[in-house]
């Protein structure tokens, strides 16, 4: 059940957009070739049950003032002040943190909201700031203040110390072959980790005039379903998989997606880095994955997709979520005049709560958060990141 093409192997129907009826053949195929896969033996030392506050489905939340968190006019002053605060210290903006920004009444909340990300549901939502009042100098100042009482470090995303990055359709501005993400699309994307973050944040500047809803799941609530009915593929989950590398040397990584680490089970995988997107098809000449990693991907999005909470994400919101517990995925969107969707990301770490990682991830954190703050830059209009530029 497989395609050749250019000396590599892809399974039938493994696409970067999951197609139901090729993942219910392809199970079925499996089940009928071996049908004692859901009787399999878990991977040594992974638990047969996750117990936690991470473990929900999309429809435990009733309203959204579980998660909302709605900045009052005294925060808002408090961040205003803030902002002039920074100013007067003449640094680089690289400096911001929790002394350069002050805010000693919000701070405290922030902290616990924190709090809740590493050892609570894994979520939250900051409603709203006022976009349009400042300037993007400015709003980004803002984003990058508050955020460090959340999480202080700031990872790198992109060459040249560049740690904010744009979430924004570039398809009509850039070159054909330029873009080999879903991320400067309207397209939809599918769930998915970011590679080599604890905290993954995105700052709604604007909202699309249609779609784009940010939907999040509970990578732990998946985790139970597979170890109950399919033990197998989380034995799949947790070996070394070919990550490609798209044209780097090496030119492919070998490591698991799921881990198991000091009683905390960590998710940490793209879709395209296994299928390939637009102008970044799979490299030529690296492993292929096997059937039961291409089930093993699309049971992924699909019980992501049937345990997953849509957020009401509003211009002016900062949504934060716990990227090694929680992935998430995006609707396809459509952008008219003013409503052109348009959001900011930070990659973030709370050393004082983080995680403990598995010795495979380290070097991705090491290569993430190794950047100091004369070296940090912040881009204030969108640009493709190196990761997911074409190779035209």
């Amino acid at each position: 059940m497989v395609v050749i093409s250019n000396s590599k192997a892809i399974p039938v129907g493994l696409t970067y957009h999951p197609d139901r009826e090729n993942w219910h053949t392809r199970t079925a195929q499996r089940l009928a070739e071996d049908p004692s896969l859901p009787t399999a033996t878990l991977p040594y030392g992974f638990p047969s049950k996750l117990d936690s506050p991470l473990v929900w489905e999309g429809k435990d939340w009733t309203d959204e003032q579980q998660w909302v968190y709605n900045l009052s006019e005294a925060d808002l002053k408090e961040i205003d002040s803030a902002v002039k605060h920074f100013h007067g210290l003449k640094l680089h903006l690289g400096h911001v943190s929790k002394d350069t920004f002050p805010l000693p009444t919000l701070a405290s909340t922030l902290h616990s909201l924190s709090a809740e990300l590493h050892s609570g549901r894994g979520f939250f939502v900051l409603r709203t700031l006022p976009v349009d009042e400042y300037s993007r100098e400015d709003i980004v100042l803002i984003y990058v203040g508050v955020s460090s009482y959340i999480a202080p470090v700031r990872g790198l995303q992109d060459a040249n110390g560049g740690v904010l990055s744009h979430i924004k359709d570039l398809s009509a501005t850039q070159p054909k072959g330029a873009i080999g993400g879903p991320a400067y699309t309207t397209d939809k994307q599918v769930f998915h980790t970011d590679q080599g973050a604890d905290i993954v944040s995105l700052f709604a500047l604007e909202t699309a005039a249609e779609g784009g809803i940010s939907r999040i799941s509970s990578s732990w609530r998946v985790y139970n379903e597979l170890a109950e009915k399919r033990p197998d593929l989380v034995r799949t989950l947790a070996e070394p998989w070919p990550f490609d590398e798209f044209g780097r040397n090496p030119p492919c990584t070998l490591r698991p997606l799921l881990y198991f680490t000091d009683s905390k089970a960590i998710l940490q995988y793209a879709r395209r880095y296994f299928t390939g997107f637009l102008a970044l098809p799979r490299s030529n000449d690296i492993p292929p994955i096997t059937e039961a990693q291409a089930e093993a991907l699309d049971t992924l999005h699909f019980l992501g997709e049937k345990f997953s909470l849509g957020l009401n994400f509003q211009k002016g919101d900062i949504q934060y979520i716990n990227n090694l517990a929680i992935f998430h995925a995006r609707d396809g969107f459509r952008d008219e005049g003013a409503k052109t969707r348009h959001l900011l990301r930070l990659w973030l770490r709370n050393e004082e709560l983080a995680w403990t990682l598995p010795n495979e991830l380290k070097p991705l954190w090491k290569n993430t958060f190794n950047v100091s703050p004369e070296e940090q830059t912040f881009a204030l209009e969108p640009v493709i990141r190196d990761a997911v530029k074409g190779r035209s």
